[in-house]
């Protein structure tokens, strides 16, 4: 057994400890405002942000958390990205709008399947496939590139947060054509706004629309698959006091809410044509409503169309157990464990006196006494792995293959918009702690550690490799980071027998992995 192998088992077996004990190896840093020190200031950037760099925490140490925080959380005016960052998302952005791409791609399905030849049909299919699993390539593509390289880290990282609140799944139909433009238009411009418009915002997407079944939802033909998950899922939670009875009457209240890939608007019954509404995709259809008075959480609604599904989100909204459902669920994902009923009802009164201002919640979460070193003890799930490894490695050099990092992404089963279930991905650590998992990540930093591990190969096969060398012992590491190791982990680096090694080893390490 070679040393650095020794030396990763080791470090398996302290981070086994670590989660055991469910402490931290080293004493977990406050906050203290007035004057935080290095290590404090590190946690705290490392908690809001997809990984802690060395410019980044030089940056936060230049201008202090006051003012890095006011601009993380006001709402993004732009992507903030690196120019070579931003061409290739220019590069990876569709343009055509979404209703004339999915239209395209439905007219190239119709015709593969009316192809009589059976070879043809095949081959007309197989290219209809592959043009969606383009779309969703480059989705997910644009989306790691601002996850590592925006300036709005912390705008990235509830981006993240909302999409997995309000999940979809890229493999059912054809959402694969939906699911970047849901993540850019749907959820990326409301995470720091109210929660109400980014609940409405993912009810009015095609993407939601169609992964939960309300594109079928009809008078006479209800379907309570969306109403139920909004309810239990997007809002209230389970257990939060709302009925069946509650669910039943929301469903008929979004009957008619769906999709329409016709270029022309359907034939309208005169006494509710007024109430007809198209915008792209998205279609309220009169013909399909139920027009029957519903009582929901105790309120009765009228029966009036497009107003209803209004009306029933402002009840839904301003309901205090939505404030503590959110509210928990926010807490839960930035400190990695759930919060006491003390900081949940703090938040939640925030929400409830700001009109759920996201903003205002994530400012009251980020100011509680105990959140840097609640973050202390947080354990990375595989998302937070991957991409603080990257960028610790090779801080703001931009990377030219997304593919590397999307395949230890789907490794260890966290792959973007791969969440076939409306709860989206788990984000306690146990989900994400088993012997299995661990052994996955050891393997990834050795590859991240090792070299460039194909991060740098251009897309154009006639264009060499980029030299690249990861450079995980920088000069964050030596100032700051080599402080918060426990002496088991300095003793296990201290056997690596080359640069390789060392930061396969350190990359391993119980504490990079919280």
């Amino acid at each position: 057994m070679s040393r650095a192998t020794s030396g990763i088992l080791r470090i398996a077996a302290v981070t086994t400890m670590f989660l055991v004990a469910g402490r931290p190896l080293v004493a977990a840093p406050t906050w203290a405002p007035a004057s935080p020190s290095a290590a404090e200031d590190m946690t705290f950037l490392d908690a809001l942000t997809w990984g802690v760099t060395p410019s980044a925490f030089a940056a936060l140490r230049a201008e202090g958390r006051d003012r890095w925080l006011k601009e993380q959380l006001r709402l993004p005016t732009g992507l903030h990205l690196p120019p070579d960052a931003q061409a290739q998302v220019d590069a990876l952005t569709p343009k055509a709008g979404l209703f004339e791409r999915v239209l395209a791609l439905d007219a190239q399905a119709k015709a593969a399947n009316t192809e009589l030849d059976p070879e043809v049909k095949k081959a007309a299919q197989g290219a209809y496939q592959s043009a969606l699993n383009g779309a969703a390539r480059d989705a997910t593509a644009a989306w790691v590139l601002r996850a590592l390289y925006s300036s709005d880290q912390l705008p990235e990282r509830l981006t993240w947060f909302w999409f997995n609140r309000f999940n979809v799944h890229q493999g059912k139909a054809n959402l694969r054509a939906m699911v970047g433009d849901y993540l850019d238009t749907a959820i990326r411009p409301h995470v720091l706004g109210r929660f109400r418009d980014l609940l409405m915002a993912t009810l009015r997407h095609p993407a939601m629309l169609r992964y939960l079944d309300n594109a079928d939802n009809a008078a006479g033909h209800v379907n309570e698959n969306y109403a139920r998950e909004i309810m239990e899922l997007h809002t209230m939670g389970v257990g939060s006091g709302y009925t069946q009875g509650d669910v039943e009457a929301l469903a008929r209240i979004l009957t008619g809410v769906g999709i329409d890939m016709r270029p022309e608007d359907p034939k309208l019954r005169p006494d509710h044509a007024a109430d007809f509404i198209r915008d792209g995709l998205f279609e309220f259809n009169p013909n399909r409503h139920d027009y029957g008075d519903k009582l929901f959480l105790g309120h009765t609604i009228r029966g009036r169309g497009w107003p209803e599904v209004e009306e029933a989100l402002d009840f839904i909204s301003r309901d205090p157990a939505t404030a503590t459902n959110v509210s928990r669920a926010l807490a839960a994902y930035f400190t990695g464990r759930r919060p006491d009923d003390t900081l949940t009802a703090r938040l939640a009164a925030v929400f409830i006196r700001t009109n759920g201002d996201i903003a205002a919640v994530m400012e009251a979460l980020v100011h509680a006494p105990d959140f840097t070193a609640a973050q202390a003890r947080a354990f990375k799930d595989p998302v937070r792995y991957v991409l603080s490894a990257v960028r610790l490695a090779y801080d703001g050099r931009v990377i030219r293959n997304t593919g590397p990092v999307l395949g230890w992404l789907n490794r260890l089963g966290e792959g973007p918009f791969n969440r076939s279930t409306p709860d989206g991905y788990p984000v306690d650590a146990a989900a994400w702690s088993g012997p299995g998992q661990l052994a996955t990540r050891f393997e990834i930093a050795r590859q991240i550690g090792s070299g460039p591990a194909g991060l740098f190969k251009p897309a154009l096969p006639d264009q060499p490799d980029e030299p690249a060398f990861p450079l995980v012992a920088n000069a964050l590491y030596f100032s700051t980071l080599a402080g918060t190791l426990s002496p088991a982990t300095r003793a296990t680096l201290a056997q690596a027998v080359s640069q390789q090694d060392w930061n396969t080893l350190y990359l391993a390490s119980p504490e990079f992995m919280r």
